[in-house]
């Protein structure tokens, strides 16, 4: 559970759904709780996850997911999964075990080899796989059809019910031919559809696991004696101080207070260069110590700590929706009962109108040797309608946008960014406009000395004095020097600099008197700092905070995308100027206050531009929430991380030309997934009306077309 701005976040997992019908019922239970500000359950990843106005007892939550007739588990996503396999591979190996020799007793029935007691084989080993194997999907069934609903589980159980219904029929002497071995088939296939489909599914959702994977069970603590012992992970609270051996795992964030050691952080931030950690620098949990021996002092546990943040903000990510999803969510609502209607339509056409279309079939026979030979009204009628049912299940439709979401935001973590808002990924594609920020965003936000002309005794006393002057830039001249200089005494000066005197000598560290000399040094956007001496010039220094590596790059690659890049900083105009021409960004925005960087973001909406703002600080905060796109540092401040739609956890400005990119294949993805889907019931329905589909090559359409949507949503990995 997580709580921002007076609001409680959720997540939880849900057992039993089997189609986009499902989770739009658990989604309209959950949303009917009084409290409850916005419900989204994910087919796909098969969680729920809900925003509360006020603290909800979870049982209440659990009650209203039950009352649609499903369940909530808090089992381990890994056991989980190991049941529903095991419980999927028992189904699979079943079913086949049964419609296998009912399928080779039925080609030889078909042509003309009449089996002893094959219509009794059919009936018998119906019930073992319909009822048996299919008891997830009559329960399923039963939940929709209890609920006044209809889902995909219906259309098949009712599919395969009617075939195996023939068999009952023709045992009963009534002149209709038997499609009982097809109410088999048409389950054996569906299970190994869902087989097929979900291993697809972990595949592709293989990210958000290997983050989980990589949280440590323990952590080894010193405890007060001295002496180091095991400590569950739950158990763990901050000032805590626990070891980490070469080749182990860091069980928790913390600051390191002995050691150094190279740390590869590659599973948390994408980049394959351990880092090196140092007494005072911080390490996440789930880095891998490489080289050495670390003493860390725990700074954050449980749902605070940066492995949980990462994993919860893609969570709520992939069980969100968007836009475009609440049209094929509006289509599917309608589409079950709309099949089942053309299917009675069908089978009511052939039964009453068999007579007069015997030279359709027998035509199209000619060209489709799948296409019946049956001639009898009650059996064709019931062919055409079995055919219908099963051809039109929805999966492919209910799986369109959720499983492309979740390859996508996968893809982005893989890169080094979180999507907080999965309305993001359909934005990103339409921008126009990036306005960046400049200090912390388009530079490293690291100021350093990276020229001076002073003599090592001077240096000394210049970076002594900044060591206690509370100037932005006063921890880069600090560090010039490492030697301490004693004083009498330290004045800071508001806006001019630092005064002390030694050895009655006064010293002054701050602004030029003439700034004019330093021209060349701040045409290359360096911020100057002079050393004077009893009011006389003694040096100077240059302060530059450099530019990220992938800046320029970065820049180049949003303009090749069509994209312009802007820069809106509080920084004087002649140092943006020259940090933006070295960036490649024509369009600057220097000395603006925090309001005047949303006014900036409000001028290119106002010129029917989606606008991208990345910035760090606090002061980016209002323009972040303003844009149609956030993006923050995550090196920044909080609030403008609270405040943006995706967070870069490692890297720069690159990411949003990566995030873009990603935007724009995922939509792309799901515009395919959704034509293609469509399309296929638009091609098959009118087939299978027409009787000239046979129910088997009709539940491998419906399988096929669920299994290529997922496979198609997999290519936004290589993006």
């Amino acid at each position: 559970m997580k709580e921002y701005h007076g609001t409680v976040k959720r997540s939880f997992h849900i057992t039993g759904m089997t189609c986009a019908t499902c989770s739009r019922m658990v989604e309209r239970s959950l949303g009917k709780v009084e409290g409850v500000k916005f419900a989204a359950v994910n087919l796909a990843t098969e969680t729920a996850f809900v925003i509360l106005e006020k603290d909800i007892p979870q049982e209440i939550l659990e009650d209203a997911v039950r009352s649609a007739g499903y369940s909530v588990s808090y089992e381990a996503p890994e056991d989980l999964e190991i049941k529903r396999y095991r419980e999927a591979r028992n189904n699979l190996l079943l079913s086949w075990g049964i419609t296998l020799p009912l399928m080779i007793l039925m080609f030889f029935h078909m042509t003309g080899r009449h089996i002893p007691y094959f219509l009794l084989m059919e009936f018998l080993g119906g019930i073992a796989v319909i009822f048996g194997s299919g008891r997830g999907s009559i329960k399923g069934a039963w939940i929709a059809l209890s609920h006044a609903h209809a889902n995909m589980d219906v259309l098949v159980v009712l599919g395969s019910i009617a075939a195996w219904f023939t068999s009952i029929i023709a045992l009963l002497d009534v002149p209709v031919a038997s499609f009982g071995a097809i109410g088999s088939m048409i389950i054996a296939l569906h299970i190994t559809g869902r087989f097929i489909e979900s291993w697809l599914r972990d595949r592709a959702s293989k990210e958000i696991k290997s983050l989980v994977k990589i949280q440590a069970r323990e952590a080894r603590v010193i405890d007060q004696a001295g002496e180091e012992i095991l400590v569950p992970i739950e158990a763990m609270k901050n000032d805590l101080v626990v070891i980490i051996r070469p080749g182990e795992r860091i069980p928790v964030d913390g600051e390191v207070i002995s050691g150094k050691a190279a740390v590869d952080e590659s599973m948390i931030s994408g980049e394959s260069i351990p880092v090196e950690k140092n007494e005072g620098d911080e390490v996440i949990g789930g880095s891998l110590n490489l080289t050495g021996l670390l003493q860390v002092k725990v700074t954050k546990v449980g749902e605070d700590t940066f492995l949980s943040l990462m994993i919860s903000l893609i969570q709520e990510a992939q069980g969100a929706k968007i836009p475009i999803q609440a049209f094929a969510d509006r289509v599917t609502n309608y589409f079950v009962p709309a099949v089942f209607l053309l299917a009675l339509a069908s089978g009511s056409f052939w039964y009453f109108g068999i007579g007069k279309f015997f030279f359709f079939l027998d035509r199209a026979g000619e060209l489709l040797p799948w296409v019946t030979t049956v001639r009898d009204p009650l059996s064709i009628g019931v062919f055409a309608f079995v055919t219908t049912i099963v051809i039109a299940c929805p999966c492919a439709l209910g799986l369109a946008t959720p499983m492309a979401l979740i390859t996508g935001t996968g893809a982005a973590s893989r890169k080094g960014m979180i999507i907080r808002n999965a309305e993001a990924i359909q934005t990103a594609r339409d921008v126009q406009v990036v306005v960046i920020d400049k200090t912390g965003t388009i530079t490293e936000g690291n100021p350093m000395v990276v020229e001076h002309d002073l003599e090592g005794r001077d240096l000394a006393v210049v970076a002594s004095m900044e060591r206690n002057s509370n100037h932005p830039l006063a921890r880069a001249i600090s560090t010039v020097s490492q030697e301490e200089i004693t004083y009498s005494s330290l004045e800071e000066i508001a806006g001019e600099g630092v005064k002390a005197w030694i050895e009655g000598i006064e010293y002054f560290v701050g602004r030029p008197l003439d700034p004019s000399r330093y021209a060349s040094q701040h045409s290359m956007g360096r911020t100057v700092v002079e050393l004077r001496k009893d009011g006389e010039l003694a040096g100077y220094l240059a302060i530059e905070d450099p530019i990220r590596e992938d800046a320029t790059d970065a820049v180049a690659r949003l303009k090749e995308m069509g994209i312009m890049p802007v820069m809106a900083t509080g920084d004087n105009d002649i140092t943006a100027r020259a940090i933006a021409l070295r960036a490649g960004i024509e369009r600057v925005y220097s000395q603006v206050r925090p309001e005047e960087k949303l006014n900036i973001v409000r001028h290119f909406q106002s010129e029917n531009s989606k606008v991208l703002m990345v910035g760090d600080g606090m002061n980016d905060a209002a323009a972040l929430k303003g844009a149609d796109i956030g993006f923050a540092i995550g090196s920044g401040t909080d609030l403008a991380i609270d405040s943006a739609d995706v967070v870069i956890v490692k890297g720069g400005v690159s990411k949003i030309a990566d995030a873009i990119q990603i935007s724009r294949k995922t939509f792309s993805i799901i515009g395919q997934n959704l034509f293609w889907a469509f399309a296929y019931n638009v091609i098959v329905i009118p087939l299978a009306m027409a009787a000239l589909l046979h129910p088997v090559l009709a539940e491998g359409a419906m399988t096929l077309s669920s299994i290529s949507v997922v496979l198609n949503s997999m290519r936004i990995r290589n993006s």
